[in-house]
């Protein structure tokens, strides 16, 4: 693994996006970390690219999954679609191209070891994805896309269930009272927050579970709760 990376590093990782760009200086760009330009004359970082990839991925998997399931309605596509762009789903791709290795991070970032953390790799991936479409167009973007959630989006052909409120309808259905949530640690650091959140049935043992932000963890622990009791059926929304 690379320890630091320049721009003369970056030829494969432009042989695994599959696009040689014409401006380097925009794959440079969506590989350094914020952090990283501190203190730095001149110093571009990713976030401006980050939200500008968000966008373009958001438009090319929202035409994509019209065409995979062209019987679905908006509200089963949205939370295909959410589970396709959440940060876990854009680590997976990143991990896929070694793009952690090119990534330009302060010290103490890579010391911490955020080469493989879901919030840098999700965050490069963004911005990697609007360099593509700013130096190639949006068809050189959509075909990296397209490409490399392919196996993703397979894996999301049965329609979504949405924890919190499949466990609520369980609850409903066996005459108990509704789920109660509430939150038993919270901590980490301003840009990568986590909560520890617990569900409670009546009845029930209770189930815990981690998240980046509040309504993430309770998502996480009413669907721990679901496949304790052996209810979940098709593929759980994030």
């Amino acid at each position: 693994m690379k320890t630091q990376a320049s721009p003369a590093d970056l030829s494969a990782l432009e042989r695994a996006l599959g696009h040689s760009f014409r401006d380097r200086q925009l794959l440079v760009q969506a590989t350094t970390h914020s952090a990283a330009g501190y203190g730095r004359a001149g110093a571009m970082d990713n976030e401006r690219l980050e939200f500008l990839g968000d966008r373009v991925l958001g438009l090319v998997m929202a035409q994509f999954l019209m065409e995979k399931f062209p019987k679905s309605n908006e509200g089963e596509l949205g939370p295909r679609q959410a589970m396709l762009v959440r940060r876990d789903a854009l680590a997976e791709v990143a991990r896929a191209i070694d793009l952690g290795a090119y990534l330009v991070l302060a010290a103490g970032d890579a010391a911490a070891g955020a080469r493989n953390h879901p919030k840098f790799l999700a965050d490069a991936t963004e911005a990697v994805i609007a360099a593509l479409y700013l130096d190639g167009g949006l068809a050189v973007a959509e075909r990296f896309i397209r490409q490399s959630w392919a196996e993703q989006v397979g894996a999301v052909s049965k329609k979504p269930v949405e924890p919190k409120t499949a466990l609520q309808e369980w609850a409903q259905g066996h005459g108990r009272p509704l789920p109660s949530y509430s939150v038993v640690r919270s901590g980490g650091v301003a840009h990568d927050p986590v909560f520890e959140v617990k569900v409670e049935v009546k009845g029930l043992e209770p189930a815990r579970a981690e998240g980046s932000s509040k309504r993430a963890a309770e998502k996480a622990a009413a669907l721990a709760m679901l496949r304790r009791l052996g209810v979940i059926q098709g593929e759980a929304q994030p």
